[in-house]
């Protein structure tokens, strides 16, 4: 049965993620949004924390628990907490270590992970969005056809994390001829693929994503993840529903603690308007959506490291998560009125930010 309390060493996680965020990440976070780039140096010390080595096997060089998939949302939530922005930028090398974790050739896994534990944090990451209204993660345009000697990859992906500066990327295709979706290693500057500009979105605005193009890009049949297996990219969709799950409830947890402190502290005829009932009853329905989106997340991860199927619970975190947050976004807005709606607030952001989670698959993993 699964356990709602963490282990020792989780808590321990949690303080050190949560200190981090409430000292560096939420000083710097609307700076950040306004000029649209995070210090360097709030990286750095993010990566030093260490929470992708804390979900890497000790073979690899990494430190990873029994329940390295509950340690992660766990991490994942805090970081959101501070910014979305931030925690995903953070997160970004995730989006290629994981994969190759979940479904690499043990050559990709000896090739790739110890990468990931050093204390320079490599570039890395992944595409898989693109740019249609049509678009389905089981059914992408991007084409891989198989040549023999390799595959040639051809199409167009959005909403990549920082791939002007990334330097190996995983491009999820399907196979021309069978339709099976698969991830494909691509490296920096191989011949046919092009990068857009920066994309100018409605939320995590800090986060530099970019278009990624490809015109018949030739990688070898070795850059296929998974090797002949292939890739399992049910199980791969499924922990980024997952970890978007925890983003999601950090964001909405953040909301529903501003406005609630506000509500306390902002007194209309001589009261402070948390005492009127619309208002009260406006955050317990913000509380109860936070907490109930937050065990939707935890079981999913709990069935993760427990080895059991997670399929549909990670798809009712996609679902609940997305529309909760963007319920508890609004609200918060909502509660502090007028000022909600102005920049220097907070609860403007939060909503921006969760605005995006129904889109944002493929931008976090755990």
């Amino acid at each position: 049965m699964i356990s709602c309390t963490p282990t020792q060493e989780q808590q321990m996680l949690v303080d050190t993620v949560r200190r981090f965020a409430n000292v560096d990440i939420r000083k710097i976070a609307h700076d950040a949004d306004e000029e649209k780039k995070v210090p360097a140096d709030v990286i750095s010390r993010g990566w030093e924390l260490g929470l992708l080595p804390g979900l890497i096997p000790e073979s690899y060089g990494g430190y990873a628990d029994e329940q390295p998939t509950i340690t992660g949302v766990l991490a994942l939530e805090e970081l959101a907490w501070g910014d979305l922005s931030v925690a995903l930028e953070i997160w970004t090398p995730a989006l290629f270590a994981l994969p190759v974790l979940c479904c690499g050739t043990d050559s990709q896994k000896q090739t790739y992970l110890p990468l990931f534990v050093d204390a320079d944090r490599p570039i890395m990451t992944a595409g898989l969005i693109e740019p249609s209204i049509t678009f389905d993660p089981w059914r992408p345009e991007t084409t891989a056809t198989a040549t023999g000697e390799g595959y040639t990859l051809n199409g167009q992906k959005a909403y990549v994390p920082l791939a002007v500066d990334a330097q190996k990327f995983i491009i999820y295709a399907k196979d021309s001829e069978s339709g099976k979706v698969d991830g494909y290693i691509v490296e920096k500057g191989a011949a046919g693929i092009t990068i857009g500009e920066r994309e100018k979105l409605m939320g995590i605005q800090a986060l530099p994503t970019y278009s990624v193009g490809l015109s018949g890009v030739h990688i070898p049949l070795e850059n296929r993840l998974g090797g002949e297996t292939g890739t399992d990219f049910d199980a791969i969709l499924s922990r980024s529903r997952i970890a978007l799950g925890a983003l999601a409830v950090g964001v909405a947890r953040a909301a529903l603690e501003y406005a609630r402190d506000y509500a306390k502290e902002r007194v209309q005829f001589r009261v402070p308007i948390a005492t009127k009932q619309a208002i009260a009853f406006k955050i317990a329905d913000m509380a109860i959506e936070v907490d109930a989106a937050r065990m939707l997340v935890w079981e999913a991860a709990w069935r993760v490291d427990k080895g059991m199927p997670f399929k549909h619970e990670a798809t009712l975190v996609k679902h609940y998560t997305s529309k909760m947050s963007l319920f508890v976004a609004d609200s918060g807005v909502q509660t502090l009125g007028g000022y909600g709606y102005i920049r220097e607030y907070p609860s403007e952001r939060y909503l921006r930010n969760a605005r995006g989670f129904s889109t944002f698959d493929g931008l976090a993993i755990v």
